[in-house]
C-alpha cells in the first residue's frame, strides 16, 4: 500500500515509536522506501557550536544520530535512506515532505522538548496542519 514513507527521527521515545510503525505499514510491501529525517537547527544548537563543533560536525553527528534506525529498518528487510534538513524542525520537514512523492509522513507526538510534554507537539502539529500527504502522528 505505502511505497515511499517518510519518518522523522529525533531520538525520542516517540519518535521510536514511529520508526516501528513504519516497519508494519511497508513490511512485505515490494519496493517499498522509507527515508528518515532529522532537522538541525543552528539555532537552537548553541551548546554544539559552543563546544567548537563545525556545522560539517554538527552535520556528521546528526547521520550518526540516525545510523541506529538505518540498521532497525535494513534488519527489517526495508530499503531506507537518510535525509538531514537544516533549520527549524517544523517548516524544515514540511519542505521536504512537500518537495518529495511521499505516500505518508510519520511522526511523534512529542520530541525531545520536555516543554512539549503539556500539548501535542509543536513540531507533529505544524507538519500534521501543513505537509500535504497524510501525517500519521504516533504517541
Amino acid at each position: 500500500m505505502y511505497q515511499h514513507v517518510l519518518v522523522a527521527i529525533d531520538g525520542s521515545d516517540h519518535s521510536k515509536r514511529a520508526a516501528h510503525h513504519a516497519i508494519q505499514l511497508v513490511q512485505g510491501t515490494p519496493g517499498a522506501k522509507v527515508t528518515i529525517i532529522c532537522a538541525v537547527d543552528y539555532g537552537k544548537s548553541e551548546k554544539e557550536s559552543n563546544r567548537g563543533l563545525t556545522s560539517e560536525q554538527i552535520i556528521d553527528a546528526a547521520h550518526e544520530h540516525l545510523s541506529p534506525f538505518e540498521d532497525i529498518f535494513r534488519h527489517a528487510g526495508i530499503r531506507v535512506e537518510s535525509v538531514i534538513v537544516q533549520g527549524a524542525p517544523g517548516p524544515a520537514i514540511v519542505s521536504h515532505a512537500n518537495e518529495h512523492p511521499y505516500d505518508i509522513v510519520i511522526i511523534g507526538s512529542r520530541g525531545l522538548n520536555p516543554v512539549q510534554e503539556f500539548v501535542l507537539g509543536s513540531v507533529s502539529h505544524k507538519v500534521a496542519k501543513r505537509v500535504k500527504a497524510p501525517v500519521l502522528v504516533i504517541k
